[in-house]
């Protein structure tokens, strides 16, 4: 048996997350206190009453998810449950890194909460877009991208999510004409999501030059545990390629679908989704359907403790 614990990204938040961890677990209630006394305003009522409107701005968006995974990460190592490798969706790399022992929480929240801002100050409201494509024949991907794009403008790969799912992201006029495109090609569902702007594109290289300085002045450390990360998919464990994943993931596509196939090659039979959701579940099952998934950090966790010690046992 091989665990793989797996962090979320932006797009699992909802209101009330985290709530149940707090009221079941000491340990993660200290975490949310942390996260409190660090960014100066009370972030866990954030995540456990909302409002949704508040908690969808990116810049609170980021530092809540990354609460909520440290918070679970917190109970599931005072349970004695570990890792031997682990991964993180975009935002999510923060979480596993903080897991890792590579960077410490206070300084993780701090980054993510920069993060959020440079992301958002990007791109100008709406000038931006994002769009999930399920079932797009990959080999006429790169046809429909080129076609769409009008002079300048960008439209690109964002998150290689499993063989059933890409998310791309650019500028607004290229995604709509993409999403026309891909279904004349036979995806059989094309959509745009609802995000404050466009992620893991050439639009974020703006605030990739504003999180430099940041990355820079950060204490990072070797890794206790090997990381995927979404830059290369490939394992690092040293302070610098830590830190440089982080800078390069901004305008790079997330590579999750290659990401789960180098665990499945390293012998990960069970994947833990730490924080809110299943969204990375899902995907894995997609994408390798032998590892085993579970989740912890719902909106029941002590039902989802029994569900992993199942798993486990």
């Amino acid at each position: 048996m091989k665990i793989a614990f797996v962090f979320p990204g932006q797009g699992s938040q909802s209101a009330g997350m985290g709530r149940s961890l707090a009221a079941t677990w000491p340990v993660a209630r200290r975490v949310f206190e942390q996260a409190d006394e660090t960014l100066g305003f009370p972030l866990s009522r954030l995540c456990f009453e909302g409002p949704d409107e508040q908690l969808k701005l990116t810049e609170n968006t980021q530092p809540a998810l990354l609460a909520v995974s440290v918070a679970a990460f917190a109970v599931l190592r005072d349970l004695g449950v570990e890792a031997s490798i682990v991964a993180g969706h975009s935002l999510g790399e923060y979480s596993a890194l903080v897991a890792a022992g590579a960077i410490d929480f206070e300084d993780a929240l701090r980054l993510v909460r920069k993060r959020g801002q440079y992301m958002q100050e990007a791109v100008p409201p709406g000038a931006g877009a994002m769009a999930a494509l399920l079932r797009m024949p990959e080999n006429l991907l790169a046809e429909v991208l080129n076609e769409a794009q009008r002079g300048s403008e960008v439209v690109a790969a964002a998150n290689l999510n499993s063989p059933d799912q890409i998310v791309i992201a650019g500028d607004r006029d290229a995604v709509e004409r993409a999403i026309e495109l891909a279904r004349a090609a036979g995806a059989r569902r094309a959509v745009l999501l609802p995000v404050s702007a466009p992620f893991h594109c050439a639009l974020m290289r703006p605030a990739q030059q504003k999180m430099r300085p940041e990355l820079d002045s950060t204490t990072f450390h070797p890794l206790l545990c090997p990381l995927v990360n979404n830059w290369q998919a490939r394992e690092i464990r040293t302070a610098d390629e830590a830190r440089e994943g982080l800078y390069q993931q901004i305008p790079n596509p997330v590579l999750w679908t290659a990401t789960v196939r180098h665990m499945a090659a390293a012998g990960v039979t069970i994947a833990v989704e730490v924080g809110t959701g299943a969204v990375l579940s899902g995907l894995i099952r997609q994408t390798e359907p032998a590892i085993k998934t579970t989740s912890f950090g719902g909106a029941d966790a002590a039902a989802d403790w029994e569900r992993l010690r199942a798993f486990i046992s």
